[in-house]
């Protein structure tokens, strides 16, 4: 399911720059289902407008998951 783009979230291009900049997932543990993709938005739109963890949309990944990555 695609969410709605936000002002602050990542063009494609952007995300080509950037992805491979992201850590594999751990091994030996369960395979990553979440989207980095929506994960790095997130992170972008917590910092971009200051709202709070538990604040953030609910069509990003949970806040609690973001978080995490963060």
């Amino acid at each position: 399911q695609a969410r709605k783009p936000y002002p602050c979230s990542l063009s494609n291009r952007q995300w080509q720059i950037i992805k491979d900049w992201i850590p594999e997932a751990k091994k030996g543990g369960r395979p990553r289902t979440t989207d980095m993709r929506q994960v790095v938005d997130a992170c972008f739109y917590l910092i971009r407008s200051g709202c709070a963890w538990r604040y953030l949309p609910g069509d990003f990944p949970p806040w609690q998951t973001v978080y995490d990555y963060f």
